[in-house]
């Protein structure tokens, strides 16, 4: 209601009014109020001496208490108040309406003790007695000098508060009266006044909801009548016009930032002066792990949980200068290059925060890094064994025939060693770069892990190893490549015999899982430590390189992406002395529908 001019006017008015009539109807009630009292108490102290004359002679003259009871409910009578006719010792000797031996002593009541200071005392106070607000006046009664009694007089003084209110509510009355008529009067006025306001105001309206074209010619804003309302009426059509292009080029850009800022792989992020996000692309959002509207005005320390990238920023603001910094999140395992950057040019204050997510290079660096320490530690090996045997050879092994032919079969192990070594990689780049074609065709899942059981068989029994095998012979056909698929179950099977202990089990799984079927193989071996389960797939990566025995590092490889390439997935758990499993599913085959 008060967001009305209308209505702010007719209440300022009524208001106004209201306060002025109430001010003056406190100012009347108090002047009528002490005007009343005055003459009362004039009265009343006329009236009371006259009586203390009557009832000086009657104390004199020896009146009894009854006698002066009498005397004073005569009196009382004929002046319309109550009297009360006190001894000198405080005691009431002569009362007109009470019971005079039921009341206290007066001695100490406000109008006794002025009275007897000053010839007269006045008091206006509840009487318990009377249980009525009461004006008292009492005068001393004297004999020559000596006082002999007092007399006091009171008056009720309801009917002067019966006059109060009868004359505020002719006031109220009044100030509504005119508080109605000046509202009324106020809105006659104002609806003519504010009628071309109302118009630039729908207007307005309009223009803020993005509807800018509300303010053209033919409109209402075009008939108003005053001048100043026509100049600001041109004036608001040209900054619609402008603010409408303004809009548009706006849009465009934003629309561009948007696009530029979505489709970018590096993290953005905009922090106010105060610390405050205020923006962050889709790329930041993945990073960190949270919501454009959950980190939107929340500070940066909360958004970004780590105090390297907070104290960046905080450099950055204190020094406004571009701040870079390489971090690490622990977590998540994500190695990013920050760079922060002062925007005073067009946010002054603002700091850009841009996250390059190195992790995936650093990961391919590491493992770059690793292929290159692995291959050369599997190669050291036989080419230090080669030339061992070729200068032992050279130097005296010739001349005896028997340790010239032991040293030439070694030799030839070795060599056979890293053609073995040479054939997977080449084997496994082609397998990465999708040069080996699969033969696919429906395979049943029980005949492929028979053959692999078979191939491996002798090779368990000599370390005293049990094979179980664990499939059903209903079991759904695969869609599979059956040499590749048996290679990977060969491999898989060859890794379990050798790190498992003799005397050990082996128990070789396969299952029905929706439209897969998945495959196990489980050995109660060494196990494999935590930290090196996620890396057992990388090409040379040995778990434990001091009971990794022969082999060179690349059959888990080659399983993986033989696995991949059937869309599959492989995959090992293992606790540490406890044996490991590793696991892969292939999809079923289809049935093709009869013609």
């Amino acid at each position: 209601m008060l967001r009305s001019i209308r209505w702010r006017i007719g209440l300022s008015y009524a208001l106004l009014i209201l306060a002025s009539i109430a001010g003056l109807g406190v100012y009347l009630s108090n002047f009528v109020r002490q005007n009343y009292l005055s003459n009362l108490e004039a009265q009343l102290t006329s009236e009371v001496l006259l009586a203390s004359e009557i009832v000086q002679d009657q104390i004199l003259s020896g009146a009894t208490a009854e006698e002066l009871d009498i005397l004073a409910q005569r009196w009382a009578e004929k002046l319309g108040a109550r009297l009360t006719i006190i001894a000198a010792d405080g005691i009431v000797i002569g009362e007109s309406d009470e019971d005079r031996l039921q009341m206290d002593n007066h001695l100490t009541r406000p109008e006794i003790v002025q009275a007897e200071q000053d010839g007269k005392g006045i008091s206006t106070r509840y009487s318990r007695t009377v249980g009525d607000y009461l004006m008292y006046v009492a005068v001393p009664v004297k004999s020559d000098i000596a006082t002999i009694a007092f007399v006091r007089i009171a008056l009720p003084l309801g009917h002067v508060e019966d006059q109060i209110s009868s004359l505020q509510r002719t006031l109220l009355t009044a100030t509504l009266l005119i508080i109605l008529a000046a509202i009324l009067l106020a809105f006659i006025l104002t609806r003519f006044s504010l009628q071309p306001l109302r118009d630039l105001t729908f207007a307005a309206t309009q223009i803020a909801t993005g509807k800018l074209d509300a303010v053209r010619l033919g409109s209402p804003l075009t008939h108003i009548p005053n001048d100043e309302i026509n100049q600001l009426t041109a004036s608001f059509k040209n900054m619609a016009v402008q603010l409408k292009t303004q809009l548009e080029a706006l849009e465009t850009e934003r629309s561009k930032m948007a696009a530029v800022l979505r489709v970018m792989s590096d993290g953005v992020m905009i922090v106010d002066n105060e610390g405050m996000v205020r923006l962050m692309n889709p790329a930041a959002e993945a990073i960190f792990d949270i919501r454009l509207g959950e980190a939107t005005g929340h500070s940066v320390a909360e958004v970004l949980r780590h105090h390297q990238l907070f104290e960046l920023w905080q450099r950055c603001h204190e020094l406004d200068s571009v701040q870079t910094a390489t971090v690490d999140l622990a977590p998540r395992h994500l190695h990013l290059q920050v760079t922060a950057t002062p925007l005073d040019s067009s946010l002054p204050g603002y700091i850009l925060l841009l996250f390059q997510n190195l992790t995936r290079l650093r990961r391919l660096e590491t493992i770059r890094q690793d292929f290159i320490s692995n291959i050369s530690h599997e190669l050291r090996t036989p080419l230090a064994s080669l030339k061992a045997l070729t200068e032992t050879l050279s130097e005296s092994a010739l001349e005896d025939p028997p340790a010239a032919r032991r040293f030439l079969q070694r030799m030839e192990t070795e060599v056979d060693s890293l053609s073995q070594m040479v054939t997977e990689l080449l084997e496994l780049s082609r397998i990465e770069s999708g040069r080996v074609p699969l033969q696919l065709s429906p395979v049943v899942p029980l005949e492929l892990v028979h053959q692999a059981v078979e191939r491996l068989r002798l090779q368990a029994e000599r370390v005293n190893l049990t094979v179980q095998i664990t499939c059903p012979e209903d079991l759904p056909a695969v869609l599979a490549d059956a040499k590749r698929l048996e290679q990977v179950l060969v491999n898989l099977l060859h890794n379990a015999i050798k790190f498992t202990p003799p005397g050990g089990r082996i128990e070789v799984r396969a299952r029905q899982q929706e439209n897969q079927v998945l495959f196990t193989i489980q050995d109660s071996g060494v196990g494999i430590p935590a930290i090196d389960l996620p890396r057992i797939f990388e090409r040379f990566y040995k778990a434990d390189r001091a009971r990794s025995g022969g082999g060179t590092g690349l059959g888990l490889a080659i399983s993986r992406h033989l696995v991949e390439a059937h869309g599959g997935k492989i995959w090992a758990e293992s606790v540490e002395g406890q044996g490991s499993s590793f696991n892969f599913f292939i999809p079923m085959a289809v049935d093709e529908p009869n013609d």
